[in-house]
């Protein structure tokens, strides 16, 4: 039976979504705490706490991050996801999984309502409610800050510090991070706050899963990433022999190894789907090392022509992901393609990390369709050099046919 009163809030143990759950229990609802454990630093218990003590008739603290890591971030990978040709979607692709064990616990519990603390001015707003909705088209969404009673009384972070007071709801308020971030085993976001200056430096002590570039180690760490159909099953280093194997240990190693030399920073302005620029710091060690490992091996083991394919589809997928549509129709439709495009993407990339490069060393395949006789200036091998002429020949039809005409048009010389 549906309760009509019963919502399950999306609750991270912020000031936000702590005034939020404070706040929906004064209007006369049954709350619900969901937490939603994706690799963030956090202490869980005393989340769980806090929400218990504000009034949360009930906390669900889900570890995803297994999940996360074999249904989400690997398929990014295999798709060379990368939105505007740089952001590797950290936040973006937590959101369907969050989304989903938030629907699947609003069913277990007979909640008619699910609520979030995502503003109306940003990507997670619509990232979790189209989510919502694809997967439940019953479900009722409470979103305050799209709710006018709720602007009124909350016009900005001082009124939500004195309703906290008030309601003795403690908060960690500090000028420490003049920022908001969002954590997760993918990434690291820093955004708001004095980052909305566009040129603010970054200062070192911003970085949480990484040292910046030039207080790397003035060492080599040298690294082989093993994949089969386009996935990482192996990471082995070749200096001291650690080999990880369980996707989520993989991630976690590459995460720490990539940033203790450098990997991963990104500092830019994108377009979020709303149709606001936003700036963003973003830290992500083992996405940037996986994605880098994956394109060299696709060189050797996928064809020319299912690339030049897959490379149209890699930026639709990014914006689709990006926007919030995982759960939809043209979603599925790409993800079919990209795992039909992975069937022999196999193999060895020997690579080298230093100082925030990720220099590719070498590469191996069982799928390879590098041929050394062909290619070989050296060999005559099976390729009779004698062909390229007629082939040059026909591909100059078409050039010689237009420039023929700008010539009668004396539009060239």
């Amino acid at each position: 039976m549906i309760d009509n009163k019963k919502v399950v809030l999306a609750y991270s143990g912020g000031l936000d979504t702590s005034v939020i759950l404070k706040w929906l229990i004064d209007k006369g609802y049954e709350i619900i705490a969901y937490v939603a454990d994706v690799g963030q630093e956090e202490n869980f218990e005393e989340v769980k706490e806090k929400a218990l003590k504000i009034g949360a008739s009930k906390v669900y603290i889900e570890n995803l991050q297994e999940e996360f890591v074999t249904d989400y971030i690997f398929p990014a990978v295999k798709a060379n996801a990368m939105y505007e040709g740089r952001y590797l979607l950290g936040t973006a692709l937590a959101r369907p999984l969050i989304a989903r064990k938030h629907i699947e616990i609003a069913h277990k519990e007979g909640a008619a309502w699910v609520s979030h603390g995502a503003t109306g001015k940003g990507n997670d707003q619509v990232r979790f409610e189209l989510a919502f909705y694809a997967l439940d088209p019953g479900i009722k969404v409470l979103a305050p800050w799209k709710m006018q009673e709720f602007l009124d009384q909350f016009k900005g972070r001082t009124d939500m510090l004195k309703y906290a007071e008030e309601n003795q709801i403690p908060v960690k308020a500090s000028l420490k991070k003049p920022y908001s971030e969002d954590d997760n085993l993918m990434h690291i976001s820093h955004e708001a706050g004095i980052l909305e200056d566009p040129k603010y430096k970054p200062e070192k002590d911003m970085l949480v899963k990484m040292v910046p570039p030039q207080h790397a180690p003035d060492k080599e760490t040298h690294l082989e990433i093993h994949f089969k159909d386009g996935n990482p099953i192996k990471v082995v280093n070749l200096d001291d022999g650690t080999v990880k194997e369980k996707p989520l240990e993989l991630f976690v190693y590459l995460n720490k190894i990539g940033g203790m030399n450098g990997i991963g920073l990104l500092d830019m302005v994108e377009n979020r789907f709303v149709g606001i620029k936003s700036r963003g710091v973003y830290e992500t060690p083992a996405g940037e090392i996986l994605i880098k490992a994956h394109m060299d091996i696709e060189g050797i083991a996928m064809d020319r022509e299912v690339m030049r394919l897959r490379n149209m589809l890699s930026p639709v997928f990014s914006e689709i992901v990006y926007n919030g549509f995982w759960f939809s129709p043209e979603m599925d439709f790409l993800m079919a393609a990209i795992e039909k495009s992975q069937e022999v993407i196999d193999g060895i990339v020997y690579l080298t990390l230093y100082k925030g490069n990720v220099i590719i060393d070498g590469r191996e395949s069982p799928s390879s369709l590098y041929n050394k006789d062909l290619s070989s200036m050296d060999i005559e091998g099976g390729f009779d050099q004698k062909d390229s002429q007629g082939f040059i020949k026909i591909n100059a039809i078409r050039l010689m046919a237009h420039n023929a005409i700008l010539r009668k048009q004396g539009k060239i010389g």
